[in-house]
């Protein structure tokens, strides 16, 4: 479940409504019965409509990267999308757009290479660089090299970069908020955790006694 409260239709404020009934049906209530027509939970709409006003902050930002005014190709932004949802560890954000992928005519190949773009064949160069620049946004926290900017320059007007680089980074934060507050397909334990010692022995183990030569 998800680490904060869920907000019922009953309790819902009414700006948030238009968005529940075209998400889940009218008059259908979220919570007691959860499920999207694409097979989510919908809980990230729950739970942000805990703060009505963030909750369309987020949805006015699903507005702006869609928008007609957008220079930036969809293929090119979703690609960064779906990277930075699998670079930061969200299958929430990685797998719903992995979804916006296949509708922009990315192959079932290109797909199953984000993983392991930087060893694919996949991809040209361009896709390379944006792929590229979305590990040096998320992973590197913006350190970008001279070299993968350079080919973007190459490829790409101002307004377009900028573009991109807004949307794949407020796609790190969709991802990075979905794994926090458990979310939608984020919503899983933590897995890294001490593994007991077998038949119930004592924790208190030094471990590397055994290759420990010194006298």
């Amino acid at each position: 479940m998800p680490r904060l409260r869920e907000v019922p239709r009953k309790e819902a404020d009414p700006s948030c409504l238009p968005l529940f009934d075209a998400l889940f049906g009218k008059d259908r209530d979220p919570v007691s019965d959860p499920g999207t027509a694409t097979g989510t939970p919908g809980n990230w709409w729950t739970v942000f409509a805990l703060v009505p006003d963030c909750f369309h902050h987020a949805v006015n930002g699903f507005q702006f990267y869609r928008s007609k005014k957008r220079k930036l190709k969809a293929n090119y932004r979703e690609l960064g999308q779906a990277r930075a949802g699998y670079s930061r560890g969200s299958q929430f954000v990685f797998s719903q757009h992995c979804k916006a992928l296949r509708a922009c005519g990315f192959s079932e190949d290109q797909i199953a290479s984000i993983p392991s773009w930087a060893t694919s064949k996949c991809f040209n160069e361009i896709e390379a660089a944006v792929l590229a620049y979305t590990d040096d946004l998320v992973l590197g926290g913006g350190r970008v090299s001279d070299g993968t900017f350079k080919v973007l320059k190459e490829y790409f007007s101002d307004e377009e970069i900028l573009e991109l680089t807004y949307i794949t980074c407020t796609y790190d934060m969709h991802a990075t908020i979905c794994k926090a507050l458990r979310l939608e397909y984020d919503d899983v334990n933590e897995r890294v955790k001490e593994v007991p010692v077998p038949n119930s022995g004592s924790g208190d183990i030094d471990f590397m006694k055994a290759v420990d030569k010194r006298k």
